[in-house]
């Protein structure tokens, strides 16, 4: 667990008890604003586990990363800092590279293909839940769909891949590093709390983020172009440190995972309804310029080495994870 100490060293700094003595109550910690739908859907959770177990189970949920910042989060849940969190899923690419293939450009065939490929008991899911549990002691409670990647700029449109080409843009990964390489542009790796500020102050000139984002976090006042290239899916993972659950009553695990499965569904259906209705909303905010077949087809071929390098540098889990994914399309 030395790769989370720095997780750890932060719970001292917040006060924060072992988890030992937290009995019952489960402290969740969450990088997003309040009014996400990723908060809402802890809060859908929060009031269906303190339900059904009468009161017995506790959450209390700390949104806008008053706790930890991103990039903490699965050492703080792993050290057992605090009870649980959420977080974006390729925060777990330095202990399980294999997580990253979800970011490889266009490597979904669109929405149900994500569906299918992500879905409870497939087989990308259960070997990615297995290898966090392993390395991180985070037991994978649901994934949390948070949609799909778009570019934002300034003066502009993006619109063919060229238009990256020399551009210093905001990612949020190593896998989306290296599809800005491919396109030409030189990769920022940055928190998406400090996106408004860096677009206002012009620190890079592309970004990079979900569609929801653009909306909770105000970003169409920083910039004025949304290019819906939708060339990855955004997954984040609702995760209890493994010590805690393994330490609650048969009945409380199975209050937890029945109400996990629910609201993991609730999510995504909400998630995908809420990026089309956002994208028409922002449409009277700034222009939104999306893809024709022939143009989305250049991207595609723009972008096509990044596959091959996951595969080189994640070796043969990396190259299972990419034939689950592509499996889950034909199945």
């Amino acid at each position: 667990m030395k790769h989370w100490i720095t997780g750890a060293a932060a719970a001292l700094v917040v006060g924060l008890s072992p988890v030992a003595s937290a009995a019952e109550t489960m402290r969740v910690t969450l990088q997003l604003p309040e009014t996400h739908s990723v908060v809402h859907n802890w809060k859908d959770f929060q009031a269906l586990v303190e339900e059904e177990s009468g009161g017995e189970l506790k959450l209390n949920l700390f949104p806008a990363a008053q706790l930890f910042k991103d990039k903490e989060i699965p050492g703080a849940v792993g050290t057992g800092a605090v009870e649980a969190g959420s977080v974006f899923i390729g925060r777990y690419a330095g202990a399980v590279p294999a997580v990253d293939v979800i970011s490889i450009p266009f490597i979904f065939d669109g929405e149900s293909h994500i569906r299918a490929a992500v879905a409870p008991g497939s087989e990308l899911r259960t070997m990615m839940d297995a290898a966090i549990l392993k390395e991180t002691n985070n037991r994978v409670l649901w994934w949390q769909a948070f949609g799909r990647n778009i570019y934002l700029n300034n003066d502009s449109a993006i619109v063919q891949p060229s238009d990256m080409a020399e551009q210093k843009v905001r990612t949020y990964g190593k896998v989306q590093g290296w599809t800005i390489q491919a396109l030409g542009g030189a990769p920022t790796l940055m928190s998406g709390s400090k996106q408004f500020l860096a677009y206002q102050q012009g620190a890079v000139d592309v970004g990079m983020t979900g569609v929801s984002s653009v909306k909770t976090r105000s970003l169409y006042e920083v910039m004025d172009h949304m290019t819906l290239t939708f060339d990855s899916a955004i997954e984040f993972v609702a995760v209890i440190n493994n010590d805690f659950y393994e330490s609650l009553s048969d009945e409380h695990k199975a209050i937890i995972n029945a109400a996990a499965a629910e609201v993991e569904q609730k999510l995504r259906d909400q998630i995908y309804a809420e990026e089309a209705s956002i994208v028409e909303e922002m449409k009277a905010k700034m222009t939104v310029v999306e893809l024709s077949v022939e143009q989305r087809a250049d991207w595609v071929e723009a972008t096509a080495g990044v596959v091959d390098r996951f595969v080189e540098e994640t070796g043969e889990t990396g190259a299972a994870a990419v034939a689950a994914v592509k499996a889950a399309m034909t199945n």
